[in-house]
């Protein structure tokens, strides 16, 4: 926290009325601190999911399409960079113009060409219908968004991006993972209670502290539930992947259903 005092967090940070549609004040400020990008892919460099992911939409999306590969929330770009080079027409989009500053510079000096658009992934209407071959929208970034009207506004643009034969792959974090720690165990309950006696919380809302940005907001879904908003949108997903916890989280036995055991999922999904 020191070092967002001394960088002007509380200059970056807005309150509720000037926020983007769908956009918590904790991720507006994480977004938009230069630090927090210069910052990125060193925190994250040792982070297993990075690889998971990224093997996943390769083997989802062997060969360049004919349409975009769009990359809803891309940071740095990892992954707008990677299909970049294997010959998509990429379209990186997020709402962190210090992100898209990081991957203009990492572009350039690869001599990469893709396009970069700073938006809003609630606010997609500048996009024209059935441009997307492949959309991604990785490493959580979904649940990133509030509240539930607004994460399936994103999920609607992604039906409407999407061409017949696209597919769309999202990684959302598990509520129930939780349960294996103390920790989590109380928020879980502390979290039940608050959904049930406010309609300003949904379960599965948390707020924390993230890279020293304070009240960081995400959404950590159920099975369930992402299942039934995708549905909600026009998309039904096919491949379901759970991704493991780290460390004695990822070695829970296997008799405990993996709705309980994944720390998150990675789902295939393709236009209804």
């Amino acid at each position: 926290m020191s070092k967002l005092r001394r960088s002007g967090y509380f200059s970056i940070r807005r309150p509720d009325w000037q926020l983007p549609p769908g956009v918590p004040p904790g991720a507006w400020a994480w977004a938009q601190c230069p630090q927090v990008a210069q910052d990125y892919d060193r925190h994250f460099a040792d982070d297993p999911l990075f690889r998971m992911d990224v093997e996943l939409v390769e083997r989802w999306a062997s060969e360049p399409g004919s349409g975009w590969f769009v990359d809803l929330g891309c940071g740095t770009g990892r992954v707008a960079l990677h299909f970049a080079r294997r010959g998509w027409r990429v379209l990186a989009v997020d709402l962190s113009l210090p992100m898209l500053e990081q991957l203009k510079t990492k572009a350039a000096q690869e001599n990469l060409s893709l396009d970069l658009l700073a938006a809003n992934l609630v606010q997609l209407e500048c996009l024209a219908p059935g441009i997307a071959q492949v959309c991604v929208c990785l490493f959580s970034t979904l649940g990133m968004i509030r509240p539930r009207a607004m994460r399936c506004r994103v999920l609607a643009h992604v039906r409407r991006l999407l061409r017949p034969q696209g597919i769309f792959v999202l990684h959302v974090h598990n509520r129930w993972f939780n349960l294996w720690d103390q920790a989590g165990r109380w928020w879980l309950l502390r979290n039940a209670i608050q959904s049930l006696v406010s309609s300003q919380v949904e379960w599965g809302d948390k707020y924390y502290s993230y890279q020293g940005v304070p009240d960081m907001f995400l959404h950590v879904f159920s099975l369930g539930e992402i299942r039934r908003d995708l549905l909600r949108c026009g998309l039904q997903p096919e491949e379901v992947v759970p991704v493991p916890g780290q460390g004695r989280l990822g070695q829970l036995p296997r008799w405990i259903p993996a709705s309980l055991r994944a720390a998150g999922w990675i789902l295939r999904c393709v236009p209804q």
